[in-house]
């Protein structure tokens, strides 16, 4: 029989609540995040992000009290490992996911119904370009500079294949830094930006008949080196 210091040593430690479990467990958290979600349907992608990183500065202060001493200003946080940091590592995946539609669309190899789609998903990617650039500067940050990418346009079959792994990397990325995101306003345009990313994967799966759940049921994350090695061969 164990002894009581060993049933209280036993005893779970309590760990500080991530942001997700918080949208879950605080009510005003959650009502706050519904209320930034739901406004992407009236208003453009851009202004959302811009809106939702502009809100309150209680909500604000709550996030950088939460993620730093009280002697770190929230920009100097969010300069090194913080929010900022995210926002321009998405930035320059969006970057190249703009440039690589660009010249899909300016090779000519689709017309029609799919290179109509194709010019849409390129102007998507360039939308978010933008809300991102807005969203760190909102931050207090400077957006993260336009790398040059390279990427192999052979033919239609090889390029399909190529936005299909490119999107469906995008959406693993995205969902790879929701746990260490620690505004839920910029989570929330996180998760507005994802879920674009995957549909778009999943709609190229259709194109290329491969699967359009191609984790499952449950979407797997992908961490910032894996995703950086990943997209390394298309960097001029």
């Amino acid at each position: 029989m164990s002894s009581p210091a060993n049933e209280q040593s036993e005893q779970p430690v309590p760990q500080p609540a991530g942001i997700v479990e918080r949208l879950v467990r605080d009510d005003s958290d959650r009502k706050r995040f519904l209320k930034m979600a739901g406004a992407a349907g009236a208003t453009s992608f851009g202004a959302f992000v811009l809106a939702a990183c502009g809100s309150s500065s209680k909500s604000k202060t709550a996030a950088s009290t939460a993620a730093a001493p009280p002697t770190t200003s929230t920009a100097a946080q969010n300069s090194s490992t913080g929010d900022l940091a995210i926002v321009n590592y998405a930035l320059t995946l969006e970057y190249l996911e703009t440039e690589f539609y660009a010249k899909v669309v300016a090779s000519g190899l689709f017309t029609g119904t799919v290179g109509n789609l194709i010019k849409d998903f390129g102007a998507q990617e360039q939308t978010h370009v933008e809300a991102l650039k807005g969203t760190a500067e909102k931050l207090g940050g400077t957006p993260a500079a336009k790398p040059e990418g390279k990427f192999p346009i052979q033919s239609a079959s090889q390029v399909a294949h190529l936005a299909y792994t490119v999107e469906n990397l995008g959406a693993s990325a995205y969902l790879g830094q929701a746990g260490s995101i620690q505004s839920p306003e910029v989570l929330a345009a996180a998760l507005a930006i994802h879920t674009v990313e995957a549909r778009h994967a999943a709609t190229l799966g259709t194109l290329v008949k491969k699967s359009v759940t191609p984790d499952g049921a449950f979407a797997k994350p992908a961490d910032m080196p894996t995703v950086l090695a990943a997209v390394k061969p298309f960097l001029a």
